[in-house]
């Protein structure tokens, strides 16, 4: 019983994932998505389907050009998707993570930041905020 609930949740995130990246599709984008959705139905049979569909979601989102709330809904439903379809369960720091990521993405994109050097600093920001959060764990060597 718990299995046919975890495959009809994992494939509810799934169609919602194709439908998202869709909404804004016409011409080649639609039949991407066409496809995306067949990877989602075959997902639930055959694992490597799933994260087929997932790259011909983010394929679709870059053919119809998407606009960032569409494509943060898509990569929301996406990690639910792979991660119900993959490990069974969602825990909570699973779902923190990626709420958490599709956020910041949000605000990335949302605030309009006309700095030209910004690309060049954000990695070597990203990469000190991984410093100091794996900081503690240094300890034991």
């Amino acid at each position: 019983m718990a299995m046919a609930v975890n495959r009809a949740m994992s494939t509810a995130f799934g169609l919602v994932m194709v439908a998202a990246s869709a909404l804004q599709a016409d011409d080649i984008a639609l039949v991407v998505a066409g496809l995306a959705a067949l990877a989602v139905l075959a997902g639930s049979v055959f694992r490597p389907c799933a994260t087929l569909a997932v790259l011909l979601a983010g394929a679709v989102l870059v053919l119809a050009d998407a606009a960032p709330m569409l494509a943060a809904l898509c990569g929301l439903t996406a990690a639910g998707y792979l991660v119900l379809r993959h490990a069974g369960t969602a825990t909570a720091p699973t779902v923190i993570a990626a709420v958490g990521f599709g956020a910041v993405g949000l605000a990335a994109v949302s605030v309009a930041a006309e700095l030209p050097w910004l690309p060049l600093v954000a990695p070597v920001a990203v990469l000190g905020l991984v410093v100091l959060v794996t900081r503690p764990y240094w300890a034991d060597r």
